[in-house]
């Protein structure tokens, strides 16, 4: 692996001089870019997703504005499905939820004695994996062993997937471009976050070039500056120079009003993404529009997206009436949602 040259994040400095480093080394190939050379490869009993599906269940609660849109396309799906005999709500809008999230859902088919289905259980996405052979699929838990696994019978699983155009094994969630947006969300939330938390930043450069400063006030005063972070941080600090010149001491900030700027724009943009992912209209999910400008009428805007983006979804989810046989799944649409209204 190749690393990029950087200080060691301490160095002592000579009397008089002050020396520091900006940050431990980093990789210049990121672990991740490793995982692109792969596709879906096999452990001899089944196929492992091309990405982390347990990792994009974490993801789901990576932005607000991610998570809140799939919450709306699950309330409107659950709002418009009519339960049946064989499918609960419970466990439609658990496998529905699956769907949205992992571009893949589960359903497993629960027999009587005679072979007729009785029930439909969802099987979480996060862990159920593609067997090698037709209809083959396994159970594979949290930090699993292979001998953990459990196979389910023989054509009990329908799986529904969202097409991939780089395989046929398991599907991709749609909102998958805007993935390294959401996590960019994410992360400069937690950054800000960590900033007012401990204080452990440069906010500041504190430059003194009063020629009466002794070496034991310069350590002195960097010792004043050290213990000023952590908790209990943006503490007063004193200094006293009575030789001193009017220009003898400077404090340069470290782009702090940019910094904050920064943090905006990068909240603004990635969400941006995330809605343009998911097609979701801003005032459906609780958005407020910027100045004076509008959203425009929000029925109009829910009854739109409801003909555009969960009818289709109800036609995918319906293709297991196909597979099963009967119609276990049936959408009505709701009264304040029909063309018109």
């Amino acid at each position: 692996m190749i690393e990029q040259a950087s200080l060691p994040a301490t160095v002592d400095a000579p009397e008089g001089a002050a020396a520091f480093a900006f940050g431990a080394p980093e990789s210049i190939i990121d672990r991740r870019d490793i995982f692109d050379l792969f596709e879906v490869a096999h452990n001899g009993h089944w196929y492992e997703p091309p990405i982390s599906m347990a990792g994009l269940g974490r993801a789901y609660r990576m932005a607000p504005h991610h998570q809140s849109a799939i919450l709306l396309k699950r309330n409107l799906l659950s709002a418009s499905f009519v339960p049946s005999p064989l499918l609960s709500k419970d466990q439609f809008v658990r496998w529905a939820l699956d769907w949205l999230i992992m571009g893949n859902a589960y359903l497993e088919r629960v027999d009587n004695r005679l072979g007729r289905p009785v029930a439909l259980r969802c099987s979480p996405a996060a862990y159920t994996r593609v067997g090698l052979r037709p209809d083959q699929y396994f159970w594979v838990p949290r930090g699993y062993a292979i001998s953990d696994a459990v196979e389910y019978p023989a054509g009990a699983i329908h799986h529904l997937s969202e097409p991939d155009p780089m395989q046929e094994i398991y599907g991709m969630p749609e909102y998958l471009s805007a993935l390294q947006s959401g996590l960019l969300n994410e992360s400069a939330t937690l950054f800000r976050r960590k900033y007012y938390l401990n204080g452990s930043h440069a906010g500041y450069i504190l430059c003194i070039t009063d020629e009466g400063l002794s070496d034991k006030d310069s350590k002195a005063i960097r010792q004043a500056m050290r213990d000023s972070k952590g908790p209990g941080n943006f503490r007063n600090f004193f200094l006293h120079l009575p030789k001193g010149k009017e220009s003898s001491l400077k404090v340069h900030n470290i782009a702090s009003i940019g910094a904050n700027d920064e943090f905006l724009n990068i909240k603004s943009v990635t969400a941006e993404d995330l809605l343009a992912s998911h097609r979701v209209p801003p005032q459906l999910i609780g958005m407020v529009p910027k100045g004076t400008s509008g959203f425009g009428n929000v029925n109009d805007a829910k009854t739109s997206f409801y003909h555009m983006e969960i009818v289709p979804i109800q036609g995918r989810l319906q293709e297991i009436n196909e597979w099963l046989g009967v119609e276990a799944v049936r959408f009505q649409t709701p009264a304040d949602l029909a063309p018109g209204v």
